[in-house]
């Protein structure tokens, strides 16, 4: 990008201004729109839960209007069922109150004796002498009788003024202007419904030319993303709310609670408010339960009843049904309700999942909105291999390694290498070949990567006593100094010469920056499989040659790699390497494997002319051994 290209303070500045003020404007609408914003909004939120129906009512072979008509109705029905149920439930939990109140009082007073009362015993003189400094009782004793005295001197008449009684006209007055509100809100929701429902399509082509005709395909798919979440959502959460009322009705009933209809109708639309909701209900079902019972078993089975239903379709249904289709970070879900709720009150509560799931939905298909995806998404900030990087960075190993062990419950030492450590080791490879790494951070960099594999790669690494373990403050290479390490376990060869004929497998690094930790990480993976996977260099070979070694077995080395983490800037070296070993072992199986290179562009290049086969990963490399060795691999996998 040229100079004149890059964006001036200013212009920075200025858009950071108008970013605010939009937002403000934004928060100004919703708020002080909210009368006319929520019914559009619920609107809008019932065509999508009922869009299934009328889909498969069009399927069936009525016409559109027809189905929008029938699914209007079946709601209009449906709303009506819940608030009679609910209305006449009430009204006659309300009239068998008095036959509570005997059971209400004893246990108040059992409760106030349990706490208010053992805590007047355990007072003591203590709470005596401190009740003496603040003790009102005389001058409130002398206020009273000096105004007793004031009005028998003056010969006033106290007056007390109460309210006229309120005729019938007043009462339903009253009841009318209280429900007014909820019938004009229900009333416009459901003519807004109706027409929203059949113009579907053209309102739908309307938002496309509106919000981005000239990107057909990208609008499309957001508005077809966000329709099939919220419809999903929808319906998956009414299915669910559906079947918590059904079991809460039935384990009710069966307990003995009164008025189980009412709970249980509660219980479906109080689940629809994230988190709180359903505890409401079952706070006043177990109140109602303390009062029904003069013991307190009854009051018990309520709350486990209610417990029990909710964690296991918290933990186990929802989980499987829709799990993350929301696309909601569960902490977006606490603060989004919190949000919409302090901007429309309780409508807000109910709809705020769906709003903000929108939001998600916007940020991920517009790359202008793309925090919101960042702030609200259930998706990581960081990939795998950047936050084992940033934990690396911060010398976290622990948290690392606990996440290393979820990820190996599912596959192999070898995967992890291939998807987090290597794309981790190019991340730091990257940013201390360009010095943006501090030498602090470099010594917790190195020995947090140490730790990592030593703990992950399952080889013993305490050193016997009098044998002093590489540090990984030296000057030495990762790769030499975990070497190092296993060397001071086994031996200086890491392991005996003496060993059955064909048994060895050498890892040999071409000599790059990072080839000797790539072939250490890869022997040790071979040893995690119960190969003898040993990780030597060039020099290392030329050293042992140049020693007698009368015990060393005749043909021990069955396989080699060749490890190179920068094939491309590798490769002359890669090849004379190939043929070098290819001159010392004529009989061994030669394997070239030539790992991924970060950001660098795919270059489909031919193996080393000496090589048998290329190995692209090191579960390719894990695999190319397990076909070699399989009664090791299979003895390791046993234990």
């Amino acid at each position: 990008m040229s100079p004149e290209s890059d964006p001036s303070p200013v212009a920075i500045v200025k858009d950071r201004a108008l970013i605010v003020v939009a937002s403000g404007t934004v928060l100004a609408l919703l708020y002080f729109g909210r009368d006319v914003l929520i019914p559009i909004t619920l609107a809008l939120l019932l065509s999508l839960l009922m869009a299934p129906l009328i889909r498969v009512l069009r399927r069936v072979g009525l016409g559109h209007g027809f189905s929008v008509v029938i699914a209007v109705l079946a709601l209009a029905f449906f709303v009506v069922g819940l608030a009679t149920t609910i209305g006449s439930q009430v009204v006659r939990m309300a009239e068998s109150f008095p036959q509570y109140q005997a059971t209400i009082n004893v246990k108040a007073r059992t409760l106030r004796e349990m706490s208010l009362g053992r805590m007047a015993a355990m007072q003591g003189e203590a709470g005596k002498v401190i009740s003496q400094f603040g003790d009102t009782e005389p001058q409130a004793q002398a206020t009273l009788q000096a105004r007793q005295d004031l009005v028998s001197s003056k010969g006033l008449v106290p007056v007390e003024v109460h309210a006229a009684p309120a005729g019938p006209l007043d009462v339903v007055t009253r009841v009318f202007s209280s429900v007014w509100t909820p019938l004009e809100t229900a009333g416009i929701v459901l003519v807004v419904l109706i027409f929203v429902l059949l113009e579907h399509e053209a309102l739908r082509d309307r938002f496309i030319r509106l919000a981005g005709g000239s990107d057909l395909r990208s609008t499309t798919a957001a508005i077809n993303d966000a329709s099939a979440r919220l419809s999903r959502f929808f319906v998956s959460q009414f299915a669910v709310n559906f079947g918590v009322g059904v079991l809460i009705f039935v384990g009710l009933k069966i307990i003995g609670l009164p008025s189980a209809p009412l709970w249980a109708t509660l219980t479906v639309v109080m689940r629809f408010v994230p988190y709180v909701g359903v505890w409401l209900v079952a706070i006043l079902a177990t109140v109602l339960a303390a009062a029904v019972s003069p013991g307190w078993s009854l009051m018990l089975m309520t709350l486990g009843l209610f417990l029990l239903v909710e964690i296991v379709v918290a933990e186990l249904v929802e989980p499987q049904l829709y799990g993350h289709n929301t696309g909601l970070s569960p902490l977006a879900v606490v603060v989004a309700a919190i949000f919409w709720s302090w901007l429309w009150g309780p409508v807000g509560l109910v709809v705020s999942t769906p709003l903000t799931l929108c939001l998600v939905v916007a940020g991920r298909h517009v790359k202008a909105l793309s925090l919101l995806d960042i702030l609200l998404g259930d998706m990581p900030a960081l990939t795998m291999p950047q936050r084992f990087y940033q934990r690396a960075l911060s010398g976290d190993s622990d948290e690392i390694i606990a996440s290393a062990r979820v990820f190996l419950k599912r596959r192999t030492f070898a995967a992890y290498c291939d998807v987090v450590l290597l794309p981790a080791l190019q991340l730091g490879w990257n940013d201390l070949s360009h010095g943006v790494i501090a030498p602090a951070q470099q010594v917790k960099l190195r020995g947090a990567i140490v730790r990592v594999i030593e703990s992950l790669g399952g080889e013993a690494h305490n050193a016997p006593r009098g044998k002093p373990r590489a540090s990984v403050l030296s000057d030495s290479s990762l790769g030499r100094v975990l070497r190092q390490r296993r060397e001071g376990v086994s031996g200086r060869w890491q392991g005996p010469l003496a060993v059955a004929p064909g048994s060895i497998v050498l890892c040999v690094e071409i000599g790059g920056p990072m080839d000797d930790l790539t072939a250490e990480i890869l022997a040790r993976i071979l040893r995690e499989l119960n190969i003898d996977a040993r990780h030597l260099s060039v020099e290392d070979m030329d050293a042992y040659e140049a020693e007698p070694h009368p015990e060393a077995t005749p043909d021990s080395v069955s396989m080699v790699y060749i490890v190179s983490a920068l094939p491309s800037k590798e490769w002359e070296k890669g090849d004379a390497l190939a043929a070098d070993m290819r001159r010392r072992f004529p009989e061994v199986c030669l394997i070239s494997l030539l790992l991924p290179e970060l950001l660098a562009v795919p270059d489909v290049q031919e193996a080393y002319d000496a090589v048998d086969h290329v190995a692209h990963s090191f579960e390719e490399a894990a695999q190319q051994a397990i076909t070699r060795f399989p009664d090791n691999a299979r003895v390791r996998r046993g234990t």
